[in-house]
């Protein structure tokens, strides 16, 4: 079965065509980065105005890229229209689902309503030749600009959050804190950049991300699987400031070594719920999926978590880490029993949850 999918979620316009969930035929990929660069993060507005530009190239090019690579002949070979329809930002969804919607209408063919976080969780299976069902029961990991949840998969399709972050998520914690650092945007890969540059063994003490008393409990989560930032947050504005004095424009010192004492605490947190959530039940894989997966410090850390345990790790291609449509295909292979009517009647939903 071949399917076209579409995402549009947030600051990447993409396309792509996959056979069978797992083999990519084409993918292409718009980044908005340069964009919302000046903004130092995502500027909904221009999100949205971008998307509108952009989408048709994107779909024809990603249609050409399959039939250039003889995995299909026409766009008539499409047997099904998949897209992202949360979470997300609502400008952003909208412009992908309008764009599914009247493709599948015009091509008559089925349309499937896919969630981002659940689609994150598939992208190790993208060109791997793996198929997820033997991996069950599994222990997922969404760790991006907007999510860091750890979801309890005790079959391909049926999931269930036990852990999540409080506040920001790792990849805002990233960007944030290279914004504060005047580093740049995206924060992530230039902090990992720049953590790569310490080679010495006196990190910063920074707080590991414990949530405050209770606060765990009011969303109904064990305080162990879950993580806050905000308080590491605070704590690298409280150091850049001891640092600089008085003078606010000086330049911050010893840059690579607040990158790697901030990413290693980060990492560390993690990591430590990871563990703990793993133990919870006897786990075939950690799934791991999203844009700061590409983050090698925390695919280390992670290794050394699923070893531990003797449990497999399942990371994506780094080419599927971040926003993609590959992966939107590629799960709705698995979501093909969701009825015609249904897709093409639905709206967006920005505050999407993975569920069963």
């Amino acid at each position: 079965m071949v399917i076209l999918g579409i995402e549009s979620s947030c600051d990447e316009t993409a396309c792509a065509v996959v056979r069978d969930g797992t083999e990519v035929l084409s993918s292409v990929v718009y980044t908005q980065i340069k964009l919302h660069q000046p903004w130092g993060g995502v500027v909904p507005e221009i999100a949205s105005r971008a998307h509108v530009e952009k989408i048709s190239g994107v779909i024809s090019a990603a249609v050409d890229e399959a039939v250039k690579g003889g995995g299909i002949d026409a766009l008539t070979d499409i047997d099904a229209v998949a897209v992202t329809y949360g979470p997300g930002l609502a400008p952003a969804l909208l412009v992908g689902l309008n764009a599914a919607k009247g493709l599948a209408l015009s091509l008559n063919v089925p349309l499937i309503g896919i969630n981002h976080i659940e689609a994150h969780l598939h992208t190790p299976f993208l060109e791997s030749g793996l198929r997820p069902e033997p991996y069950m029961p599994a222990l997922g990991l969404a760790v991006s600009g907007g999510h860091t949840s750890w979801i309890d998969m005790p079959e391909y399709g049926c999931y269930r959050i036990i852990g999540q972050t409080l506040d920001d998520a790792a990849g805002e914690a990233f960007d944030k804190a290279a914004k504060l650092l005047g580093l740049g945007y995206p924060g992530g890969p230039i902090i990992d950049r720049e953590a790569k540059k310490y080679e010495g063994t006196d990190f910063i003490s920074f707080p590991k991300g414990r949530p405050r008393p209770g606060t765990a409990a009011l969303a109904g989560l064990d305080a162990d699987l879950c993580t806050s930032f905000s308080g590491l947050k605070t704590a690298l504005l409280n150091y850049v400031k001891s640092v600089r004095g008085t003078d606010t424009t000086a330049p911050i010192p010893d840059i690579p070594r607040i990158c790697a004492s901030y990413q290693r605490a980060i990492v560390a947190s993690i990591a430590d719920r990871t563990a703990s959530a793993l133990k919870r039940r006897p786990y075939r894989a950690l799934i791991v999926g999203g844009g700061v997966s590409l983050n090698g410090a925390l695919r280390e850390a992670l290794a050394r978590v699923a070893a531990d345990v003797g449990v497999e790790l399942l990371l994506a291609k780094p080419k599927y880490c971040g926003d993609n449509a590959a992966m939107i295909a590629g799960l709705a292979y698995y979501r093909r029993n969701v009825t015609d009517d249904v897709a093409l009647a639905a709206d967006v939903e920005p505050s999407l949850v993975v569920s069963c």
